[in-house]
C-alpha cells in the first residue's frame, strides 16, 4: 500500500487523541484553552462556572467533574485534530476505556502539585494496555507546592515510564513566569492581557542558560540511548532541532519514551507548544499497528485504505429523543449518508440516515466520511457499544470493547403503574449507552434492581432521571452485587429426557468442575472424544459441533445464577467428560438442558463460596489526622498495605470490602475536616 499517494493525505495529517487524567488535574480546562487557541470556539468556558464546552451535560456543570466522554474536532496547522475528553473518576472508567480503544495517541494530564496520583495510574494501564502512545502535560505549574522533578521522578518509579522533558517551566508556584524550550533554547512569554494567544519569545538570560543547558543535554542524553539513528547524530555533534524532533516522533511512536511538557492550562500558559508537540510527535492513522478483524475464522489486518471496503467500530452509543446516534472510529473505507452497511456483531443489515462531526453536544453534518475518522450516526438502531460495522459484501468482525460488571445495586419502586412505564423506557436508554449499568425487574416486589460501577454512578442516574424524564421512584439502600465460586472439585451428571411442544428431546452429559484462581474466569473444556476441533485437527470421525456447542451454552448458561446467592458463578473449570449419544433421539436442546443439569448437580456436590466485590483504597490526608484515617479505615475491614509521603500528605494504600465503605467518603471528611482526598476502585472479587 503506497501511503504517499493523494487518497491518503487527509489520514497523514488527522490526530485522534484522548486527554486522560486523574480526577481534577484539569483535563477539561486544558481541552476549552485548545479549542480555544484552534479557534473552535470563541469564548472560554470555565469548570468553576459550570460553563466549559466538554461539560456539557448539567449533572457535570453541577458537580464540576467529567462524567461521559465528548468528542470534538480543531485544525491546528495543517492537522486536524479529533479530541476526546474523558472521565477522571473511577466510577466512570469505561468511557475511558473504550475511548482508548479507538485513539491513536492520548495527551496524559498530571498535577504539578498531586503528581502521579490513583486513578491516573489505572487510565495509564489502560492505555498500555492498548498501546497508545503518549505525550505529558505537568499542568497547575502556578498552584503552591508544585514540584516538576518530583512529576517526573513519579513517573518513572510509578507509571515505569521513561520520561523526557522537551520544555520546562520558568519558575515554579507563585514565581511561575512561563516555559523554556528545550530544543530551541529560548523562552516562551504567553500574554494574559489576551488570555494567552499572544506568544512572546525572547533569548535565554545568562541566569537562565545554566539551567536550559543541563535539562538539554538530559534530553539529548535520553534521545541518543533510545534511538541509535539520532545517538550516531550526537557522537559527531552533528545534529539539527529538527533531527531532535524526528527521533522524538520515532522513540515515541515507538512508546519508548514520552514527552514531557510544562504548563498552567487555567493561566492560558503552555497550551499552544502542547498542540505543536500533539502534531509533531502523536501518530497518524498510518502511524499506528492495524486492527485484527476475523474473517471466516482467519485473522486478517484492517488496513487505513479510505477505498477498501468500510470497516468500523461502535465505541460509543447515545439516546436523544429516543434517536440512536452511535459514535464510530472508521478504521478503513468510506461511508456516505444513504449507504447500506452490516453489522457484523449482531448479523443484521441496516441503513446510515446521516453522519455528524462532533463538537460536544453540538453537530455538523457530513455527506460522507472515511478511514481514521472518528464521526457520529444515526439510523444504526440495533448497534450497541462494541459492534463492528462493515460493507454488506465484506463482513469482518474487530475484537470487542472490554465488559465491566457492576459492584452495587439500588433497588427502585416506581409510585404508580404509569411511573413505572417511563421508568423502564429511561433505564433501557441509559443501559445502551452505559455498558457498565445493567437493570432487571424482580418479579416478587415488582422493584427494578440497578446496577452500576459505584455510588456517584447510581446518583447521576437518579439525577439524570429527575431532570430528564421527571421521575423521583422511591430508592432503597445501596447493596454490593456478590459473585459465587465453587468451594472444591466435583462431578456432575445431568440427564434430560422430556418432550417439548409435543418434540421428544434428550441429552446426557457427566462433567467434573473446578476452582479457578479469583480473576480467572470460567471455562469449558472437551474431553478429545468430544471436541470437535481436536476430531478435524487428528482427522477423527466428525462429532457434531452443534452437540458440543449447545454444551458448553448450557453449561454457561447455568453459571448466571448459583444456587447460593443467585447472583452470577465464577473462576470455575468445566472439563465435559461424556455427551451421551442416543441414535434418533439427542437434540441439541436435549444437550443444552442436560448440561445445565450436569452443572447444577456438580455445585450442589462441591459447594459453593460467597465472593463481594474487594475495592482497592487510597486516602491522602494531612500528617495531623493520620490516625483518625487509619483509625476509621480500620472499622471498615480495612487492611493497610502502604503508606508513603506524597505532596506533603500521607498517603494511605489498602483493600476493604465494598460493604463496608457504604458512607466512608463523609465519615472521612468529618474525621478530617474535609482536608482527606479519597479514591476507591475495584480490584477483586474475593472472600473475607
Amino acid at each position: 500500500m503506497d501511503i504517499s499517494s493523494k487518497r491518503f493525505s487527509h489520514m497523514r495529517n488527522m490526530r485522534n487523541i484522548g486527554i486522560i487524567a486523574h480526577i481534577d488535574a484539569g483535563k477539561t480546562t486544558l481541552t476549552e484553552r485548545m479549542l480555544f487557541y484552534t479557534r473552535r470556539i470563541h469564548r472560554m468556558g470555565e469548570v468553576h462556572d459550570g460553563t466549559a464546552t466538554m461539560d456539557f451535560m448539567p449533572e457535570e456543570q453541577e458537580r464540576g467533574i467529567t462524567i461521559a466522554a465528548a468528542a470534538t474536532s480543531c485544525q491546528w496547522g495543517d492537522c486536524t485534530l479529533n479530541i476526546i475528553d474523558t472521565p477522571g473518576h473511577v466510577d466512570f472508567t469505561i468511557e475511558v476505556e473504550r475511548s482508548l480503544r479507538v485513539l491513536d495517541g492520548a495527551v496524559g494530564v498530571f498535577c504539578a502539585v498531586g503528581g502521579v496520583e490513583p486513578q491516573s495510574e489505572t487510565v495509564w494501564r489502560q492505555s498500555e494496555h492498548f498501546g497508545v502512545p503518549k505525550l505529558v502535560l505537568i499542568n497547575k505549574m502556578d498552584r503552591s507546592g508544585a514540584d516538576f522533578s518530583g512529576v517526573l521522578k513519579a513517573l518513572r518509579e510509578r507509571l515505569g515510564a521513561n520520561p523526557l522533558a522537551v520544555n520546562i517551566p520558568l519558575g515554579e508556584g507563585e514565581s511561575f513566569q512561563g516555559i523554556i524550550d528545550l530544543i530551541s533554547l529560548c523562552v516562551l512569554e504567553f500574554s494574559q492581557e489576551d488570555q494567552g494567544v499572544s506568544v512572546k519569545t525572547r533569548k535565554l538570560t545568562e541566569e537562565e542558560n545554566p539551567l536550559a543547558l543541563s535539562w538539554r543535554d538530559l534530553l539529548l542524553e535520553g534521545l541518543a540511548d533510545i534511538d541509535d539513528t539520532f545517538m550516531e547524530r550526537y557522537l559527531d555533534g552533528d545534529f539539527t532541532e529538527e533531527d531532535i524532533h524526528d527521533a522524538l516522533r520515532r522513540a515515541t511512536l515507538a512508546r519508548r519514551t514520552c514527552p514531557v511538557l510544562a504548563g498552567s492550562a487555567l493561566r492560558n500558559t503552555g497550551v499552544q507548544p502542547l498542540l505543536d508537540a500533539v502534531c509533531r510527535y502523536l501518530p497518524s492513522p498510518l502511524d499506528v499497528p492495524a486492527p485484527t478483524g476475523v474473517k471466516n475464522e482467519e485473522n486478517i489486518l484492517i488496513k487505513p485504505d479510505p477505498e477498501a471496503p468500510s470497516v468500523a467500530l461502535v465505541f460509543k452509543v447515545q439516546l436523544e429523543e429516543k434517536r440512536k446516534l452511535s459514535l464510530l472510529r472508521i478504521y478503513s473505507g468510506t461511508i456516505r449518508a444513504g449507504d447500506a452497511i452490516h453489522n457484523a456483531s449482531q448479523k443484521t443489515d441496516e441503513r446510515i440516515s446521516r453522519i455528524f462531526r462532533l463538537h460536544a453536544d453540538r453537530r455538523e453534518q457530513l455527506s460522507e466520511a472515511s478511514a481514521g475518522d472518528i464521526v457520529a450516526v444515526m439510523g444504526l438502531r440495533g448497534a450497541r457499544t462494541g459492534d463492528t460495522i462493515t460493507a454488506p459484501h465484506a463482513p469482518v468482525l474487530l475484537e470487542r470493547v472490554d465488559e465491566y460488571h457492576p459492584v452495587i445495586s439500588l433497588a427502585l419502586e416506581p409510585r404508580n403503574s404509569e411511573e413505572g412505564k417511563t421508568l423502564d423506557e429511561a433505564l433501557e436508554r441509559y443501559q445502551a449507552e452505559d455498558p457498565t449499568l445493567t437493570a432487571s425487574l424482580d418479579e416478587g416486589s415488582g422493584h427494578r434492581i440497578v446496577s452500576g460501577m459505584g455510588e456517584l454512578h447510581l446518583e447521576v442516574l437518579l439525577e439524570r432521571m429527575r431532570r430528564e424524564y421527571g421521575l423521583s421512584p422511591r430508592a432503597g439502600q445501596p447493596q454490593v452485587v456478590m459473585r459465587e465460586t465453587l468451594a472444591r472439585n466435583a462431578e456432575g451428571y445431568g440427564r434430560f429426557d422430556r418432550e417439548l411442544g409435543n418434540v421428544g428431546h434428550f441429552g446426557e452429559v457427566e462433567l467434573e468442575a473446578s476452582p479457578r484462581e479469583r480473576g480467572a474466569g470460567n471455562r469449558v473444556r472437551f474431553a478429545p472424544e468430544y471436541d470437535p476441533d481436536i476430531h478435524r485437527m487428528k482427522g477423527m470421525p466428525a462429532f457434531p459441533r452443534q452437540l458440543a456447542e449447545e454444551v458448553r451454552q448450557g453449561v454457561l448458561d447455568n453459571l448466571l445464577s448459583g444456587p447460593a446467592t443467585g447472583y452470577p458463578v465464577q473462576d470455575v473449570d468445566i472439563l465435559v467428560t461424556r455427551i451421551g449419544r442416543e441414535e434418533g433421539r439427542t437434540t441439541p436442546a436435549g444437550c443444552h438442558m442436560a448440561a445445565g443439569l450436569a452443572m447444577r448437580n456438580a455445585m450442589e456436590k462441591g459447594g459453593t463460596l460467597a465472593l463481594e466485590p474487594i475495592m482497592r483504597v487510597e486516602v491522602s490526608v494531612p500528617d495531623d489526622f493520620l490516625g483518625n484515617a487509619i483509625s476509621l479505615f480500620n472499622m471498615r475491614n480495612g487492611r493497610v498495605e502502604h503508606l508513603s509521603d506524597r505532596a506533603g500528605l500521607k498517603t494511605i494504600e489498602g483493600v476493604a470490602p465494598m460493604r463496608r465503605l457504604f458512607g466512608f467518603s463523609t465519615d472521612l471528611r468529618s474525621a478530617t475536616q474535609g482536608r482527606a482526598g479519597l479514591v476507591l476502585r475495584f480490584e477483586t472479587y474475593d472472600s473475607l
